[in-house]
């Protein structure tokens, strides 16, 4: 009977030690590569926000058991930085690599979660959230927003329900599962924040902005007017400039020259030319816009062409004086253009942060779909 040779004592030493060396040394990483992203989150040190919670992710791998919450916590602030990274829904082909990698954290962070939690907990609400927001397919987002939205419901957290709905309506009103019940959780966002919020918390605004747009679009102008109206009131008051401001008063500017109050639109075209990030010296910029007719004649005969037009813009964003430099196609495309050139409304151009007139040019094609 052959026995084989045993180590000597002092290779055993040497292999225990270097063995407690190697978990040593794996854990005061994960607590460099932690605290790393700790005091990059502290500093809003966005650069390095991604990187170190990658990096103690990985470390904390060797850490901790794969359905541990401690890992799902891990997975969650991966999955947060690189989806601050990205640009929202839709995801652009260079960005889907990464949206891919913070959906499957949050799916891991989410299954670890009702592990611990149960599958009604509170505590899904974030990771359904993320994966919902970094789910490819509309309807995926969906599933986990009705889950989490169903969780909120429970709940007595007013905020809660009305902050889920709110973002189960921003992912899915661009998509085709847009439907009676995706437009209410605005609504129902809305009508919470109304109750809870005061008038110039940002929450509050944002969704009086999205309400006011969604009856913009349905045409519903008498109720899109007061509510964009107030949108501007809090944004002024708030003494910043925010896209949702600067949408707001476009948006007041089609709805009033819908009406033909040109006086209230002029008022929405000064305060665009104003906004900061704007420039004090700033090119005049289209903010109403209307389709010439297509001559009938023209158009049963399948004709096309263009016109193109030069004009003034004075300060307050009226066009003056328009025009023709050139034209193909015939007389009749240079008639509609012309009747219709003075219905535009711009954001005038701007001097040493003052409005001035200015001269633009454009050209306007006409074509048959066919």
């Amino acid at each position: 009977m052959s026995h084989g040779k045993m180590l000597p004592i002092a290779c055993l030493l040497a292999l225990t030690l270097g063995t407690s060396l190697s978990v040593y040394a794996s854990e005061n990483s994960f607590a460099k590569a932690y605290s790393d992203y700790q005091a990059a989150v502290e500093k809003g040190d966005t650069a390095n926000i991604e990187a170190s919670a990658k990096a103690a992710y990985q470390l904390g791998e060797a850490q901790y058991a794969k359905d541990s919450v401690d890992l799902a916590n891990l997975a969650l602030n991966w999955a947060s930085a690189i989806e601050k990274q990205v640009a929202p829904y839709p995801f652009t082909e260079k960005n889907l690599p990464k949206t891919a990698k913070a959906n499957e954290l949050y799916q891991l962070a989410l299954a670890n979660y009702k592990v611990h939690y149960g599958k009604q907990a509170l505590e899904l609400i974030d990771p359904l959230l993320g994966a919902a927001q970094t789910a490819v397919e509309a309807k995926d987002a969906k599933e986990h927003f009705l889950t989490a939205i169903a969780i909120a419901e429970k709940s007595d957290k007013k905020k809660l329900i009305a902050d889920v709905k709110m973002a189960a309506f921003n992912r899915l009103s661009n998509t085709e599962l847009y439907t009676k019940s995706v437009r209410h959780y605005a609504f129902d966002a809305y009508d919470i924040y109304k109750e809870i919020l005061p008038k110039n918390a940002l929450d509050r605004v944002k969704a009086t902005y999205v309400v006011g747009a969604v009856e913009y679009a349905e045409k519903h102008d008498d109720k899109a007017i007061p509510l964009l109206l107030e949108v501007v009131k809090q944004f002024d008051a708030l003494n910043f400039s925010h896209p949702y401001a600067l949408s707001a008063h476009a948006y007041l500017v089609e709805l009033y020259e819908r009406q033909g109050k040109r006086d209230e639109s002029t008022a929405h075209c000064i305060a665009i030319g104003k906004m900061r990030p704007w420039a004090d010296a700033q090119e005049q910029q289209p903010i109403f816009r209307t389709v010439p007719d297509y001559p009938m004649s023209y158009a049963q005969r399948g004709k096309s062409g263009w016109v193109q037009l030069k004009f003034t813009v004075d300060e307050h964003g009226f066009v003056k004086n328009p025009e023709i430099l050139a034209s193909k196609g015939g007389a009749l495309f240079e008639k509609e253009t012309l009747k219709m050139i003075d219905k535009w409304r711009y954001a005038p151009k701007f001097e040493n942060g003052k409005a001035v007139e200015a001269q633009t040019t454009v050209q306007l094609d006409y074509t048959i779909n066919r």
